[in-house]
């Protein structure tokens, strides 16, 4: 039988090294715990990225991936089945907006498909050729593919993968007069947001930001994309965070939790732009699996429940009166900031770039979590974690700091 060991030295030799991951080799888990290889038990507080919003093992995702296990797997899209069907309506009432619904396998996927959809809307009306260019903002991350990390409005992401795609300018996020200078010039056929900002150190949009931001697109006849790839179903306390801005956006953007830890994505088109994309203008082949909708269906119906998103307040709560009183401790954050169970805790400037520091430590302590940037610990549990847990967690992360802030001096 292989040890973490051998695991982790297969790794070294076969794997791209495009990634980092802590030397231990997760095994199993359930709810918001899970143990490695050698039978350690960990709290689980970064949820695979924001991605298992319902934990590990949860029971009815298990059995909607069982049951469609034995039925149908793949298709492609040359022919009909009934899950991703059945998905797609759903999505589309949950939202609110939407009319239409177009199913891939991934966050990055749905955002390239975003783009295309954006550039193929301005096509169609036939104004200014050069009126194609798409606004993101700094800070902001949209995925890895070529068009998605030039989205991307992050330097780190993008060097060394020049010439990037043209068409994209930045702004800085919640500076709406920034966005209207760069929207002066009639060339601009979209805004690109995320609503909370995930990788950019989890910023949430200002109040009245993207009220703003949705005023200028209708006065410059421009989209409003939001992606919610890591801050939509539930993870804020709402299913869609945008919600809670009170703006009706034209395309959004969705994966992480919509499959629970089954890769998916989703782009929900408004009926402004839900008839630009024609037959054969876009494609994937996986996209739409039975086996991925199947779980999603679960999952969506789950996540929309009453039931989490009173857990989401209930945990949000708890959670930063917890990070408080760790700050009444050690003097170690300048702000929680976030919405629901997507926070993040931001260290001061005296202990500024030690997050990753931070995340050996909780390790260490059999704590799961996540940074975003070097000066942010993010916290995305599972949106149905228990006070136990949380508790749990929470004294864990203490043990975690105070060896931080000795071995910091």
């Amino acid at each position: 039988m292989s040890t973490a060991a051998d695991l982790i030295a297969l790794a070294q030799r076969h794997v791209l090294p495009v990634y980092r991951p802590r030397e231990l080799v997760l095994e199993r888990g359930n709810g918001a715990r899970v143990w490695d290889s050698e039978g350690r038990e960990y709290v689980d507080l970064s949820a695979g990225i924001a991605v298992c919003g319902l934990g590990h093992n949860d029971p009815d995702l298990v059995a909607a991936l069982v049951e469609q296990a034995g039925k149908l797997w793949h298709t492609s899209n040359v022919f009909y089945s009934e899950p991703p069907l059945r998905l797609a309506a759903e999505l589309v009432e949950a939202s609110g907006f939407a009319t239409r619904t177009f199913l891939c396998n991934s966050g990055a996927e749905a955002n390239e498909a975003a783009i295309k959809l954006v550039r193929k809307w301005a096509t169609a009306q036939g104004r200014n050729p050069d009126r194609r260019v798409i606004v993101t903002a700094r800070g902001s991350f949209h995925g890895r593919t070529l068009a998605a990390v030039t989205a991307t409005a992050q330097p780190k992401y993008q060097a060394g993968y020049e010439p990037l795609p043209g068409g994209f300018r930045y702004v800085d996020f919640n500076d709406v007069a920034q966005l209207e200078a760069a929207m002066a010039g009639g060339d601009v056929a979209a805004v690109m947001l995320e609503p909370v900002q995930g990788e950019g150190g989890v910023m949430p949009a200002a109040d009245g930001y993207l009220a703003a931001v949705r005023a200028l697109c209708d006065r410059h006849e421009a989209l409003l994309v939001l992606d919610e790839i890591q801050c939509g179903m539930g993870r804020t306390g709402t299913l869609f965070a945008h919600t809670q801005d009170g703006v009706v956006p034209d395309i959004v953007t969705l994966a992480k939790a919509l499959g629970g830890g089954f890769p998916i994505g989703a782009l929900l088109a408004g009926p402004k732009v839900a008839e630009a994309m024609q037959f054969g203008d876009h494609g994937t082949t996986f996209g739409g699996n039975p086996l991925a909708a199947a779980v999603a269906r679960v999952a969506l119906r789950k996540l929309a429940s009453p039931e989490i998103a009173t857990n989401v307040a209930r945990q949000s709560r708890a959670l930063r009166d917890g990070l408080a009183a760790l700050d009444a401790e050690f003097g170690l954050f300048s702000e929680v900031r976030g919405r629901g169970l997507m926070l993040g805790a931001v260290l001061r400037p005296e202990h500024a770039g030690q997050a990753g520091a931070i995340l050996d430590h909780a390790a260490r302590h059999r704590l799961l979590m996540l940074q975003a940037g070097p000066d942010v610990l993010r916290f995305v549990p599972a949106l149905n974690i228990t006070d136990a847990d949380i508790a749990e967690g929470l004294a864990r992360l203490r043990a975690a700091l105070a060896d931080a802030v000795v071995a910091a001096g």
